[in-house]
């Protein structure tokens, strides 16, 4: 099941930015300042009006980066493509699959063996929803 926010209208909020790279294997010294401040709606939100939010439910996605819980960015106003990861909507229900178009048809792919790809017999039944442009993962989760 997916639940749908509306992203609201832009407001700046700027967070500390660090423009050093963190490396994730041994330890380098730490930068000991800021650089500049980072917006993170600038950052992840290119059409405030075609943008909306939508949390998950289920694993299908997990090979994706995607799990149970993630809140998608997701923006309508991107032209669908072979290989991008869509909310679609299919005979009435809505879920989130990379889009596999090519002369065999169109095809919405799970990123996890244990689902099976859902083939689109037709493409009429098929209304892409927006593309996934960025996953906000959270590593605690709050109750």
């Amino acid at each position: 099941m997916l639940h749908f926010s509306v992203a609201s209208p832009m407001s700046y909020m700027p967070c500390a930015y660090v423009e050093a790279l963190v490396p994730a294997g041994f330890p380098s010294p730490a930068a000991d300042y800021i650089e500049q401040s980072l917006d993170l709606n600038e950052l992840c939100i290119r059409h405030p009006a075609a943008t909306y939010f939508v949390r998950v439910s289920g694993d299908s996605m997990i090979g994706a980066g995607i799990q149970d819980g993630d809140m998608l960015i997701v923006d309508r106003s991107i032209e669908p493509k072979s290989g991008d990861i869509v909310i679609a909507g299919y005979y009435g229900e809505l879920t989130v699959k990379r889009l596999e178009v090519d002369d065999k048809g169109v095809r919405l792919a799970p990123m996890n063996p244990d689902y099976p790809v859902i083939q689109v017999p037709n493409e009429s039944e098929l209304l892409i929803q927006g593309v996934v442009v960025h996953t906000l993962h959270s590593f605690k989760r709050t109750s």
